[in-house]
C-alpha cells in the first residue's frame, strides 16, 4: 500500500512552502488510495511548542488535507535508541570530538587544498582511553554515521537518476553531544517502520536522501519512492526563505484566501500543466502526477492567490457562505439576493461587509457638474415604494424616456449617484437592496 507522510517540527507556523511539500504527499497517497500520516517531528523539547502542534493541525483541517494517523517522534525514543544500538555493533557508528571551530578550521584548509570539505574521520583513530579524556574535558560527543564510500544511486521522481558519491558527503551527525536524535536518524526508523513507500521533499534535501538511503540499507528496510521538487523563489526570481515568516498559512487565512485557491495553485505550480482553479479535492487528486514538475526554481506570487480566490467565491451557492454573509450584517431575508449581487464583486468574504454598508447606509453621490441637472429628474422619476428586479429597466427607460439620453449617458450618471463609484454589481440586482439612497436629496 501507498503510504505517504507529511512531517512538520512544531517550531512555527507552517508556511507555503510546507503546504507544497504536505499537498503532494497527500495527493500521492490518496490517487493510491494509501495511508497519509502526520508525524510530528518534536525531537527538539526546547523548540518544539504544543500550541504549533495544534497550530498545524488547524491549518492542515482548514485546508482539507486530512491525515490517516498522527506519529510523535517524542514518544518514539526507544526506537531510535534501538536502531542507533544496531549500527554500533555493526561498526558504522562513532563518536566524535571536534568543536565547531575546529570543523571550520579543517574545512577551511581542505578548501585551500582543493578537496571536498568533508569530515576527515580523525575520531575514527581515537584510542578508548583518548575518548574517554575528550568526555572528561568536552563532555559527550556527536555521533556520526560511517557512509560506505560508493556511488548512491536513485531514479528521483522529479529530478529522474541521480547519483552521488558519498566519499563528496561527511559522514552525518545522528546524535548531538546532548543526546538528542537528530531528524535523518529518526526520518529513517520512522519511515522503515512506518512502511513509508514514497516521499516527497524540498530538493535542499537531495544530499541528506542520499546518506538516508545508506542508513535505510543498513538498518535492513526498503527504501522509499523519493521525489525532490523544486524550491520557491519570489515573483522576480528572488530568494524566498527570508520571505516564509510571512507566508504562514494562518495569515494567508486571515487575509482572505480561500482553501481551493490556494490548493489549486500550489497544485500546479511549478508542473509543465496550467493552474486551474478546482471546485473539490477530488479533482486536484484525480489531476495530480508528481512527474510533471520540473526542477527549475519556482516562482511564488501571493497576489496570485487572490483572483483565483474570487473565481471560487463566484461559484459558491448562499449555503456555503451563509455565516460570512450573515457576519456582515445582512438580514436573514434579503441574504439570498445580497449573495447573488455580490458574488461577483468580490475578492474575499470581507469584501462584503462593504457592499452592505453601502446597501444599509447609501454612499456620497458621485456626480459631475454636467450631470447634476440630469441626475436630479432621474431621481424625481424613482418609485417611492418598493423596489425590484424590474425596477431598474423601468425607471431608466422612463428617464430615457423623459430626457432623451441613453447608453453609457444614461446609466452611468446613475450609477455614480446611487453608489459612489464607477463600477460594480448589476444595477438591476443591487438596485432594490439599497435601504438608502443618498441621490434623492440632491
Amino acid at each position: 500500500m501507498t503510504t505517504t507522510r507529511f512531517a512538520p517540527s512544531p517550531t512555527g507556523y507552517i508556511h507555503i512552502g510546507n503546504l507544497r511539500t504536505a499537498l503532494m504527499n497527500y495527493l500521492i497517497a490518496r490517487k493510491a488510495g494509501g495511508t497519509f500520516i502526520l508525524r510530528i517531528d518534536d525531537t527538539d523539547p526546547e523548540r518544539s511548542k504544543e500550541d504549533y502542534v495544534d497550530a498545524i493541525k488547524e491549518d492542515l483541517d482548514w485546508l482539507g488535507l486530512h491525515w490517516d494517523r498522527v506519529e510523535r517522534q517524542s514518544e518514539r525514543l526507544d526506537r531510535y535508541h534501538a536502531a542507533a544500538d544496531r549500527l554500533r555493533e555493526m561498526g558504522r557508528f562513532y563518536e566524535a570530538f571536534e568543536t565547531p571551530t575546529e570543523l571550520d578550521l579543517k574545512r577551511k584548509k581542505q578548501l585551500n587544498m582543493g578537496k571536498p570539505p568533508v569530515y576527515d574521520r580523525a575520531a575514527l583513530a581515537l584510542s578508548e582511553a583518548e575518548k574517554e579524556a575528550l568526555r572528561a574535558e568536552r563532555g559527550n560527543g556527536v555521533w556520526r554515521f560511517k557512509l560506505d564510500h560508493e556511488r548512491i544511486d536513485w531514479a528521483d521522481g522529479i529530478l529522474g537518476d541521480i547519483s552521488i558519491d558519498a566519499a563528496s558527503v561527511s559522514d552525518p551527525v545522528l546524535i548531538r553531544g546532548d543526546g538528542q536524535f537528530l531528524y535523518t536518524l529518526a526520518s529513517v526508523v520512522d519511515d522503515t517502520e512506518m512502511g513509508v513507500t514514497d516521499v516527497v521533499r524540498g530538493s535542499d534535501h537531495v544530499t541528506n536522501t542520499a546518506t538516508q538511503i545508506q542508513i535505510i540499507e543498513a538498518l535492513g528496510g526498503a527504501v522509499p519512492r523519493f521525489a525532490h521538487h523544486s524550491l520557491l523563489t519570489g515573483p522576480q526570481g528572488e530568494a524566498l526563505s527570508k520571505r516564509l515568516g510571512t507566508l504562514a498559512l494562518r495569515d494567508l487565512r486571515a487575509e482572505g484566501v480561500q482553501p481551493m485557491a490556494l490548493l489549486s495553485l500550489m497544485a500546479r505550480l511549478g508542473s509543465s500543466d496550467p493552474v486551474e482553479l478546482r471546485n473539490d479535492m477530488s479533482e486536484l487528486i484525480d489531476g495530480f502526477d508528481v512527474t510533471r514538475f520540473g526542477a527549475a526554481p519556482t516562482k511564488f506570487d501571493k497576489d496570485d492567490l487572490f483572483p483565483l480566490t474570487a473565481r471560487y467565491l463566484q461559484g459558491l451557492p448562499l449555503s456555503d457562505v451563509r455565516g460570512a454573509v450573515a457576519a456582515a450584517g445582512v438580514p436573514d431575508d434579503l441574504a439570498e439576493p445580497f449573495w447573488l449581487m455580490a458574488r461577483d464583486n468580490i475578492t474575499t468574504l470581507s469584501d462584503l461587509e462593504g457592499w452592505w454598508g453601502l446597501c444599509r447606509d447609501g454612499a456620497a453621490p458621485l456626480v459631475g457638474d454636467e450631470d447634476l441637472a440630469f441626475v436630479r429628474e432621474a431621481m424625481a422619476l424613482l418609485p417611492d415604494g418598493p423596489l425590484d428586479g424590474d425596477s431598474w429597466s423601468r425607471w431608466t427607460s422612463a428617464v430615457k424616456t423623459a430626457t432623451g439620453r441613453k447608453g453609457k449617458a444614461l446609466f452611468m450618471p446613475l450609477r455614480k449617484a446611487l453608489t459612489g463609484r464607477e463600477r460594480g454589481p448589476e444595477m438591476a440586482a443591487l438596485l432594490p437592496l439599497l435601504q438608502t439612497i443618498p441621490a434623492r436629496d440632491l
